[in-house]
């Protein structure tokens, strides 16, 4: 039987439109350790229609920009308004290696009220990457109480 949501994947999977699919792809692996799972070059190879990466439990799929077909990348636009979250076991050696890859850091690692340590870079190809470890779990309250001390600065 098919399954409607293919094994391995989540109901939610990123599909990020970038300008050189396959350095995005290498960039991944580098930043993140995505592990590539597979790639659909666009006819005449020069581009790729279709590719998806593993990045620890979750699948992003990605592709080059087909401006004709209203596929641009954040390049092209200039910026996003997309952010991708990304939790991982240590975000201030995740936020490094990204850096040492050749992303943009746009907020350093910092604890923050809502129990996360959390930073953000801008990779190569225009995504914005919001990166954390989680720390603590807080009830509402203590994360009310925690927002209106840091607001208050």
């Amino acid at each position: 039987m098919v399954r409607a949501i293919p094994e391995g994947f989540h109901s939610v999977t990123p599909h990020l439109t970038v300008r050189g699919a396959a350095r995005a792809i290498d960039f991944y692996e580098r930043a993140f350790g995505a592990q590539e799972l597979g790639r659909m070059p666009a006819p005449g190879g020069e581009k790729v229609m279709h590719a998806a990466v593993r990045i620890a439990n979750s699948v992003v799929m990605l592709n080059d920009e087909f401006p004709d077909m209203g596929s641009r990348s954040p390049e092209a636009l200039g910026g996003t308004p997309v952010t991708i979250h990304l939790y991982v076991e240590d975000v201030d050696v995740v936020f490094k290696r990204a850096v040492a890859a050749g992303a943009t850091a746009r907020m350093p690692p910092a604890d923050m009220f809502w129990g996360d340590r959390y930073g953000k870079v801008v990779d190569p190809f225009g995504h914005e990457w919001s990166i954390a470890t989680h720390k603590e779990d807080l009830t509402p309250e203590e994360m009310g109480k925690r927002a209106a001390a840091a607001f208050s600065k």
